[in-house]
């Protein structure tokens, strides 16, 4: 079978996506993006559709679907407003992680309720002083009798002050990735509060803000799984899906952009024909389409490694992270060149892609760390077969 022969399953899923994205979000994109409105109406609609816990299992009450089927997913409602998918994707990673590591009394009282987004859910991992050093964090869960005690702040969190329930990484142990834990904490719980929300680039239909921890009591049963710390290993395995599902939003959103920029061209004339018809602008055009012809690829094979449960998986997710990301940027960017002047103008909605996938290359580990997880998977290879 071809990559792309998608059999009716596979289409159904990703066709599905798109009318969604077309119908209930592409038409408001800028709009929520220029009031910073968080539609979680819509992230509610989009759950009824399956996308609240999409490869988390049917007996839980998620959709059971694999990475392959969640990247289309991801790409198809990028397509129309990379901020809010790439907020769904973070949901679903949270959403994963009690699916994967909970008990079972957690995947039951948490999952269906993650799925049809009845709760929203928000990851906290990274600190104001822990950032891509997340083994060093400083948010700390000490044992009090038959609860935890949380104190710390975390910083960058999406959703914060809006999502109902936060998957967190604290400190219950010594220095190091072994002495952390993870925990489901509620919004409501006493003594958890949130700083103001971030001013941002980008991102502007989802909040940002610090989620802070003064004396947070939550009961035992708020540690994600049974033991105490298995926290830094459910946050890295998570971070693999999370790295291929924002390389889905930036594909997402850089295929729209070129999309857009067809359209320009083929309508604009200058210099006494049209823009499409200039061959430098050909040659422009056809290193974009080759750059999101690559990342397709390369986004697919690590979500299908994933779920293969291949060795080279953290490898190959680093990989897409890294470059689809990277290359996705700069196809979006240019597609904004292509425009002119019109390009910069709200109106258009270059600009806000353009910003929307400026952070991608941060998050869910900055590119340069997904060049050490790489570099470090090839040294292994490289004395493995000295």
């Amino acid at each position: 079978m071809n990559l792309y022969d998608l059999d009716e399953d596979e289409r159904v899923i990703a066709e599905t996506a798109a009318a969604f994205a077309e119908k209930r979000i592409a038409p408001y994109a800028l709009e929520w993006d220029e009031t910073h409105h968080f539609p979680t109406d819509v992230l509610r609609e989009a759950a009824e559709l399956g996308m609240g816990a999409i490869y988390c299992g049917e007996d839980a009450g998620g959709s059971g679907l694999r990475r392959l089927d969640a990247v289309r997913i991801f790409e198809a409602l990028a397509a129309a407003d990379p901020t809010l998918a790439a907020f769904l994707s973070i949901h679903n990673m949270c959403a994963w992680m009690v699916d994967s590591f909970g008990t079972e009394e957690q995947r039951k009282t948490w999952v269906p309720r993650l799925a049809s987004m009845e709760a929203i859910a928000s990851y906290c991992l990274t600190e104001p002083g822990a950032g891509s050093d997340a083994a060093a964090l400083r948010t700390r869960a000490v044992r009090d009798g038959s609860d935890y005690v949380l104190d710390g702040v975390k910083q960058f969190i999406s959703g914060a002050g809006s999502s109902d329930v936060y998957v967190v990484m604290a400190r219950t142990g010594a220095d190091g990735p072994k002495g952390i834990s993870a925990f489901v904490v509620e919004k409501d719980t006493p003594g958890l509060s949130f700083g103001t929300q971030e001013q941002k680039m980008g991102w502007n239909a989802q909040p940002t803000a610090q989620v802070i921890f003064e004396g947070v009591r939550v009961p035992a049963e708020a540690l994600l799984g049974s033991t105490e710390g298995t926290g830094f290993g459910i946050a890295m395995n998570g971070l693999n899906g999370g790295r291929i599902n924002i390389a889905a939003c930036s594909l997402g959103g850089a295929q729209a952009a070129y999309d857009k920029a067809l359209g320009y061209l083929a309508d604009r004339q200058a210099f006494g024909g049209a823009l499409l018809d200039e061959p430098t602008i050909r040659f422009t055009l056809a290193d974009m389409a080759t750059g999101l012809e690559t990342s397709r690829n390369m986004l697919w094979r690590a979500a299908s490694a994933l779920d293969a449960n291949h060795p080279d998986k953290v490898t190959l997710c680093a990989m897409a992270k890294l470059y689809v990301t990277d290359k996705c940027f700069e196809v979006a960017d240019q597609a904004l060149q292509l425009h002119g002047g019109y390009g910069y103008l709200r109106e258009y909605g270059l600009e806000k892609i353009v910003r929307d996938l400026r952070v991608h290359r941060i998050l869910e580990g900055t590119n340069e760390i997904m060049r050490v997880v790489i570099g470090r998977s090839e040294s292994s290879r490289a004395r493995n077969s000295a």
